[in-house]
């Protein structure tokens, strides 16, 4: 049921005898009816000594499309062995997801070497594979239950709601005489039920919602009065088709009136032409995500953005998320919240089948590499329609995993408890450019034994750890050429709910100085002093605080002060100033704590080296004159 966001045929298409079997065979596919293509090309392919790519691709598509990755595996693997470096990335990426769906991970690995060379995407897919394996190899974090209220039929996008779960299923009996020709299954409803009373039985969602195809896969906004789903094109509950015969997939938007849906319409940028579904809307609801295989995408389908104006429809045109989210797989199922982005994909590096991915969102348009989330909330089958409680380190996400109830089955995922006091986590951001810092060192100090626990930050910027109870714990964020940031937590006797969401910035050294005719120096504005005079004015100290912040941040640096006046006044006298200003600077600065030995010295040059042509009796505008009245904090040693 992970395909309904594509298109639906809405008429199928006329087999007759005297067709070919080939012809047939491409019928039934076109058709969606894959297990009976698979039948005709299998035919064919015993056949012929050399099947055509035609039927080796066909096989290896219908077998994909009905999730039996053994038997893609096997079709994949002849396309690849014929046509090599040379196969469509779409199909290689297929064939990576099927290796790893038989567990054949070295295998899976192997190709994506051989047949990546750009630096780049090779890059990125090394980076994700780093990560993955590197939690792979940690304690698992949930527990993973299925739940009672699973049929066997398809089960899948949860979503909470005010006083239940809503999901996605085709248990539906009286659709079964009309029935989906992917899957053979009813076409799908949206059904309400308590996700966590064994006894409750689900029911449909709203008293008129429901149409004779599919209803699936919604989002609300924050007062639950707005809802927007999943709906095939349809016209006096008829299918509609497009000039191709196709029905396609649409968001529509609905007002919730007791429990009935009125005003219903659909959104200004679907088409006939295209599918969209899997809507997602963020908590201030001015924005939502959905997927889309609408001209223009990176692979099979595709994750946008579009803003939404104060109606709830499209205020601009969507925007694609771009080569960092979408690759020539299929990305879909998107769900954001604190700022984070989750979906499925099969195009990133993963475990099998689909995958939930999580990116930051770090601004409109910017999104942190996507990471994996690892067992158990991934498995080597397809993993998809993930959703988190926002107060809590629980949710849901739907799977075809082995063991399941049905063919997609939802299950409820469990943060495992801390058994100490409390469970502290959060993501540490480069203060300057908003992205996550990767590899960041967080340093833990008990009060009594000094320094218990030192990690590092993943990918997202993201630390977790335990502290425990009745402690006062420091805990020290820093990174190489960054500044250091110090909180302290306090823990009780008694456990406390997590305390997720904490966010540190460090500040990028880079940010904090200036390279001047080859000369490091902290970005300092003028240095002002009354006139004639030395003392350390109050403008001056608001500019001396910066000095003051890269030193204390920064206690490897050492400094050495220099003071310049412009040329007016006489030469010896302007000498004599400047250096009184340079030492009256270096003293404050001892006076704040900043140890002697890291000012190396402090000197006055007066009027000695000017920054322009505005010598003595030289004409100049008192903006050319402030440029030459200066003190540089120059970086000798860091």
């Amino acid at each position: 049921m992970k395909n309904i966001y594509l298109i639906v045929l809405i008429f199928s298409s006329t087999i007759g005898m005297s067709q070919s079997k080939e012809e047939r065979a491409d019928a039934n596919f076109k058709d969606f009816k894959f297990s009976e293509a698979i039948k005709l090309y299998e035919s064919l392919a015993s056949d012929k000594k050399k099947p055509s790519l035609h039927i080796i691709e066909h096989l290896a598509h219908s077998y994909f499309n009905i999730n039996d990755y053994h038997n893609a595996k096997k079709w994949y693997s002849k396309l690849y062995t014929i046509q090599g470096e040379k196969i469509e990335e779409g199909n290689l990426i297929k064939l990576v997801q099927c290796l790893k769906a038989d567990l054949d991970i070295e295998e899976a690995d192997r190709l994506l070497n051989e047949y990546y060379t750009k630096p780049q995407k090779l890059k990125m897919i090394l980076a994700q594979k780093v990560y993955l394996d590197s939690i792979s190899k940690e304690e698992p974090k949930y527990t993973i239950k299925n739940l009672s209220f699973n049929s066997k039929k398809s089960d899948f996008a949860p979503y909470l709601y005010t006083n239940g779960l809503v999901f996605a299923s085709a248990r539906d009996t009286i659709k079964s005489n009309k029935l989906y020709p992917w899957n053979k299954q009813p076409y799908l409803d949206l059904y309400i039920t308590n996700p966590h009373q064994d006894e409750y039985e689900p029911e449909k969602f709203l008293e008129n919602l429901e149409s004779d195809f599919h209803d699936a896969t919604i989002a609300m906004t924050w007062d639950a009065k707005t809802v927007y789903f999943t709906r095939n094109f349809i016209k006096k509950n008829k299918l509609t088709a497009n000039s191709d015969g196709l029905s396609n997939m649409q968001i529509l938007k609905g007002t919730i009136v007791d429990n009935e849906l009125t005003n219903v319409t659909s959104l200004s940028f679907n088409s006939n032409d295209y599918s969209c579904g899997h809507p997602a809307i963020t908590a201030d609801g001015n924005y939502m995500y959905f997927t889309s295989n609408m001209p223009g995408g990176y692979g099979d389908s595709d994750i946008y953005m579009v803003e939404l104006n104060s109606s709830g429809d499209a205020g601009k045109e969507p925007v694609n998320l771009g080569p960092i989210i979408n690759t020539r797989g299929r990305e879909m199922f998107p769900y954001v919240v604190n700022d984070v982005l989750y979906f499925s994909s099969d195009g990133h590096y993963g475990l099998g089948g689909l995958d939930v991915f999580a990116s930051v969102i770090m601004s409109e348009t910017e999104y942190s590499l996507p990471l994996n989330r690892g067992e158990p909330i991934n498995s080597n089958m397809d993993d998809f329609s993930y959703i988190r409680e926002v107060a809590s380190n629980n949710g849901y996400v739907a799977s075809n995993r082995a063991g399941g109830v049905g063919d997609d089955d939802i299950y409820y995922y469990e943060g495992i408890k801390p058994t100490d006091c409390l469970e502290y986590s959060g993501n540490v951001f480069d203060k300057k450019t908003g992205e996550p810092l990767r590899e960041a060192t967080v340093e833990i100090y008990d009060s009594e034994e000094g320094l218990v626990l030192a990690t590092k930050t993943d990918m997202l910027g993201y630390y977790n750890f335990i502290l425990p109870c009745n402690t006062t714990n420091k805990l020290v964020f820093s990174k190489k050429k960054y500044s250091k940031k110090s909180v302290e937590v306090f823990t009780d006797e008694n456990p406390k709910a997590p305390s997720e969401n904490n966010k540190v910035y460090l500040t990028p050294f880079e940010s904090l100085v200036v390279k001047d005719d080859g000369v490091e120096k902290i970005k300092v504005e003028p240095i002002y002093f009354d006139y004639d005079k030395f003392d350390i004015t109050t403008r001056a100290e608001i500019e001396l605080e910066k000095v003051l912040f890269v030193l204390n941040e920064f206690p490897e640096i050492k400094i050495k002060i220099e003071s310049h006046t412009d040329s007016r006044g006489k030469d010896i006298y302007n000498l004599k100033l400047s250096d009184n200003r340079a030492k009256s600077t270096r003293a404050y600065l001892i006076s704040k704590g900043i140890a002697p030995d890291r000012i190396e010295s402090a000197n006055g040059y007066g009027e000695y080296q000017l920054k322009n042509e505005c010598s003595n009796g030289v004409r100049c505008t008192e903006q050319k004159h402030l440029m030459n009245r200066r003190s540089d904090f120059i970086i000798v040693s860091k």
